[in-house]
């Protein structure tokens, strides 16, 4: 445990500081060196990098007179447009601390990361708070994006690279959300590392499906600016008319968590004609089972699949490079430039090569911590095992083994382990087999207490059109050992998911509105 776990109450973290003008300038050079190129693409116009800039300082002027400090934090609540992207600049540009809300919360989440942050200004909209359906009871100053001008010049303020620059709240899913403090070297380590592995670049087109308040999104957005890309911004929930886009479009890279795979792959468009411009899809936020990895390769084989593991704590923490991915369709993949990634046991001793133990972060992107509780912070962030010295390193509670070739494959998460008939089962070791039978299109398998088991294991699917629930559960006796067996598998029409994209379990184990032979 740390000496001293940090409060993170202010603006500032603990380490050797050193001036940089942060994420601001990405978009300030792109403004400056490709004025007209096209930087946002949504449905009702194109925005370009001069005229993005253009806004992003305006914004930043109205926070400056407004009384923004550098340090505060401030909120945003948006539809995620090109004045999203703006503010999220503008933020940076003052020196402020950025925490973007997700615009499907209600408001009284809304309320709690506004409280939670203490965040002195909201930059939102009229229709934005109309759509909470009641006033929000906050403190913080209102800051209409209607009372913004169009352009205007700005001086970025400097900060320190050790300087907090970003608060991302977690989902929620298992408690209240955590607020994950970012500094602003390690959102700049993040883009620029994620960016060069991804061999992004200026003609890429970027689809843009994934929300702003999440890490995955944001790094995205930021991704796209240093590089000079263009962001296309695709607001329809609906699969078909997000293929649509695509082609519409000229995407060439698409990003996306396992639900949207899933979904994607249901539309005859996708799944059996390729989007000829897309060259790279991208998968985070959740693993992959193997059997749609090879519907993905399948459905569109010019496409690299690039898989990538990560949380929030840490941006991102491995990927498997695509041309890895057909024979190890399975992996996390190594660890991202410039990071190390450990595999250690209980004791905090390394695992060998096989054995399964917790995956312990070092390097650059990895957070400061977690705003205003120093204990999670203590408990999640620790100092090297090996080398002892007070580099911090994320304990992220995943339980994953590592293959001789230093690949790495995620096993569970420690939470989600399930102790069945004296085993430790993993649930999507469960759902990879599920998953293989060809008559499920979605799995989520967890448990339930068992006096007899200690846990029984309990699978919530969605059937293909034409899937049999008899022949799943004869699949699932004959590929899977006994103790690995669901105890019940109940059918859904669909699984329902957070505003996060993952899934929401209590709604999930909530009965069935219809019935299925």
């Amino acid at each position: 445990m740390l000496k001293s776990a940090p409060s993170f109450a202010r603006g500032e973290s603990a380490a050797a500081p050193s001036d940089i003008l942060g994420l601001a300038d990405l978009l300030r050079r792109q403004a400056l060196e490709t004025p007209s190129r096209t930087a946002i693409v949504e449905p009702n116009g194109t925005t370009s990098y001069g005229a993005l800039w253009a806004r992003a300082a305006a914004f930043a002027l109205a926070l400056e007179e407004s009384g923004v400090e550098p340090g505060d934090r401030v909120g945003l609540l948006l539809e995620r447009t090109a004045d999203a992207v703006a503010a999220v600049f503008a933020i940076h540009a003052v020196g402020a601390v950025g925490t973007i809300i997700n615009n499907r919360l209600r408001a009284h989440q809304v309320e709690y990361v506004l409280s939670h942050s203490d965040a002195a200004v909201l930059i939102s909209s009229e229709e934005m708070l109309a759509a909470l359906q009641r006033p929000l009871a906050t403190s913080a100053r209102l800051l209409d994006t209607r009372s913004v001008p169009s352009a205007a010049e700005y001086t970025i303020v400097p900060r320190s690279s050790t300087s907090f620059a970003q608060i991302i709240y977690t989902s929620g899913s298992t408690g209240l959300p955590k607020g994950v403090t970012f500094t602003a070297g390690a959102l700049e380590a993040g883009t620029r590392i994620v960016s060069g592995y991804l061999g992004m670049h200026a003609g890429d087109r970027v689809a843009s499906l994934l929300p702003l308040s999440s890490v995955y999104g944001l790094n995205q957005v930021l991704c796209t600016v240093r590089t000079g890309a263009t962001l296309l911004i695709v607001d329809s929930p609906v699969a078909a008319d997000v293929v649509a886009s695509l082609s519409a479009w000229g995407v060439t890279i698409l990003a996306g968590v396992p639900p949207l795979w899933t979904q994607l792959l249901d539309v005859p468009a996708f799944a059996e004609r390729p989007v000829r411009t897309l060259r790279q899809m991208q998968n985070a936020g959740g693993h992959l089972p193997t059997p749609l990895v090879r519907r993905l390769r399948a459905a569109q084989p010019h496409a690299a699949l690039i898989l990538q593991y990560g949380q929030t704590e840490t941006f991102r923490g491995t990927h498997l490079p695509a041309h890895e991915i057909d024979e190890h369709p399975d992996s996390m993949g190594r660890p991202i430039p410039e990071s190390e990634i450990l595999v250690v046991r209980e004791d905090g001793t390394l695992c060998e090569a096989g054995e399964v133990g917790e995956l312990v972060h070092f390097g650059p992107t990895i957070a400061a911590g977690y705003w205003r509780d120093p204990d999670a912070t203590a408990r999640v962030f620790r100092p090297h095992p090996v080398r002892g010295d007070q580099t911090r390193g994320v304990h992220s509670g995943d339980l994953v083994r590592r293959d001789a070739a230093g690949r790495l494959y995620f096993v569970s998460r420690r939470d989600r382990i399930i102790k069945t008939l004296g085993y430790r089962v993993g649930p999507d070791e469960i759902v990879d087999v599920l998953m293989s039978s060809g008559e499920i299109v979605e799995a989520i398998v967890t448990s339930e207490p068992d006096q007899a088991r200690g846990e029984r294991i309990v699978a919530y699917v969605v059937l293909t059109a034409a899937g049999d629930r008899t022949r799943l559960v004869s699949y699932a006796r004959r590929e899977l050992p006994r103790y690995m067996q669901p105890a019940r598998i109940e059918v859904r029409d669909r699984l329902a998911r957070l505003v996060s994209g993952k899934y929401d379990l209590d709604a999930i184990r909530a009965p069935a509105v219809t019935t299925h032979a």
